[in-house]
């Protein structure tokens, strides 16, 4: 399909499955550092992106449902402008490209908002999450900014999610080009990798393998030595030998999709003995998640499967005992598995989650918990062909938790905590994968990077890529 049809259609769908009303989209502005033309990196509202697919700041979408009218509110640039930016597109013909065909001054949204209103009809917006489209929405409805999340529509949230759930061919063509890079991303930290170099010294080039593909990162480079800090921004600690490297990093390319892998791997050319052990305890519990991976599953039954699997681990190794099953009923493998197994991704690193959780990760009435352990969980519902998500399990050892929890006598049937004295200055260890959900189970996207503890290894050696 050409891309022109695959915004119409979109939209096309969007009206049909919300039914009435008039829709809202609001492009993100300029976001000044710390004075105003000191501007932070643009990056276009995801919604809007997905609607309307133009990539500027100062934009507004509207999708008249009642009146079958499609609006982008902004203006073209002034001579003012293109002294400092060159000849731009006229916004007509970008509009014209995905399928627009009446464009409005920017400083009419207002107007056409107020007279929907005048007449009655509904005003479908998400809930914002940058101060300035409150402020915005508050002016136009006519209500207090304090009311405005309180008044987004629910019906658009579940038609968006609904539609952004399901990756089209060409939004598939589009992230399994920016796990691409994000795999040469990781191929740099794992060959570049050795002991008197700084972790900010591999943030450095992993970045740069993202921005010299013309791209950005999806999110801030995690790069660490202490594996066990779940989102360790840090980046002053030397590499020794021993130690491990956690390196989390995805890449954003121009269509804004992304990608989002993890890799942990020997500062030296291999793991030590404890090392490799653990590893592959977690690499059974990522390919038991794996084999689970099909199209009417619930991925909270996969995050319980792979839990068990850790336990089963851990109870060879003489860290947890008992029944594995019994151990996750009771929560005991959060003390060493405290974050959820994975996430839906797309034009987002997190896909959608602006628009609540609740919405994108569980539906039907399926409640996320609030339990530690499964409260960041952010996935639960039942898989569709056409999904996109990441699997990333992972130990941690966290000494503090270890502690709080012995000290509160908790998981004493299920916890050799005597055992674990010797793993508190372990760290931590994650594997993760993006995968397409097809009919048949799924599909790993992207180019192979090295998985096992034996390919790591491999690669460590040779540095050859796969």
């Amino acid at each position: 399909m050409h891309l022109k049809e695959e915004f119409i259609k979109r939209r096309q769908n969007l009206k049909q499955i919300v039914g009435h009303g008039v829709v809202l989209f609001m492009g993100n502005e300029e976001s000044s550092i710390n004075f105003k033309d000191n501007w932070y990196p643009f990056r276009q509202d995801s919604t809007f992106a997905y609607f309307f697919g133009l990539n500027h700041p100062d934009l507004l979408g509207v999708v008249d449902i009642d009146e079958d009218k499609e609006i982008i509110f902004g203006d073209n640039v002034s001579i003012d402008d293109i002294v400092f930016t060159g000849p731009l597109p006229l916004l007509e013909d970008e509009a014209a490209e995905v399928g627009v065909a009446k464009v409005a001054a920017a400083s009419s949204v207002k107007d056409y908002i107020s007279k929907a209103i005048a007449a009655g009809r509904k005003i479908h917006f998400i809930p914002p999450y940058r101060p300035e489209h409150s402020v915005f929405l508050a002016s136009i409805l006519g209500i207090p900014v304090e009311d405005v999340k309180g008044n987004y529509s629910v019906d658009l949230v579940k038609a968006i999610v609904q539609l952004r759930s399901i990756k089209s061919e060409y939004e598939i063509q589009e992230i399994e080009k920016a796990v691409n890079v994000t795999v040469s991303m990781h191929y740099k930290a794992m060959e570049m990798a050795e002991a008197g170099l700084v972790e900010s010294d591999l943030y450095g080039a992993v970045t740069n393998v993202a921005l010299a593909e013309g791209t950005a990162t999806s999110f801030p480079v995690i790069m660490t030595i202490n594996g066990h800090i779940l989102h360790n921004h840090y980046r002053g600690n030397t590499l020794k030998s021993g130690d491990m490297v956690l390196c989390d990093c995805g890449a954003e390319i121009s269509s804004n999709y992304v990608g989002d892998l993890t890799r942990t791997f020997p500062v030296d050319e291999k793991f030590t003995a404890k090392q490799k052990a653990v590893y592959d305890i977690v690499y059974d519990s990522y390919a038991k998640a794996v084999s689970e991976l099909k199209p009417g599953v619930l991925f909270y039954d996969i995050h319980i499967a792979a839990s068990v699997a850790i336990v089963e681990g851990l109870i060879g190794l003489g860290l947890m005992k008992g029944d594995p099953i019994k151990a996750v009923e009771n929560g005991a493998h959060t003390l060493f598995f405290q974050c959820g197994l994975g996430h839906m991704m797309g034009l987002d690193v997190h896909d959608m989650e602006n628009l609540g959780e609740q919405f994108v990760g569980y539906t039907d009435g399926f409640k996320q918990s609030k339990e530690f352990g499964f409260k960041s969980l952010r996935m639960g519902r039942e898989l569709e062909t056409g999904m996109v998500l990441t699997v990333e399990p992972g130990i941690y050892i966290i000494p503090e938790l270890i502690k709080l929890r012995k000290s509160q006598n908790m998981y004493m049937d299920f916890v050799e905590y005597d055992n674990l004295e010797a793993y508190l200055d372990f760290g931590g260890i994650r594997i993760e994968d993006d995968f397409l959900i097809t009919a048949e189970g799924s599909r790993l996207l992207g180019n192979k990077l090295p998985t096992t503890s034996q390919e790591i290894e491999a690669f460590r050696v040779s540095k050859k890529r796969l």
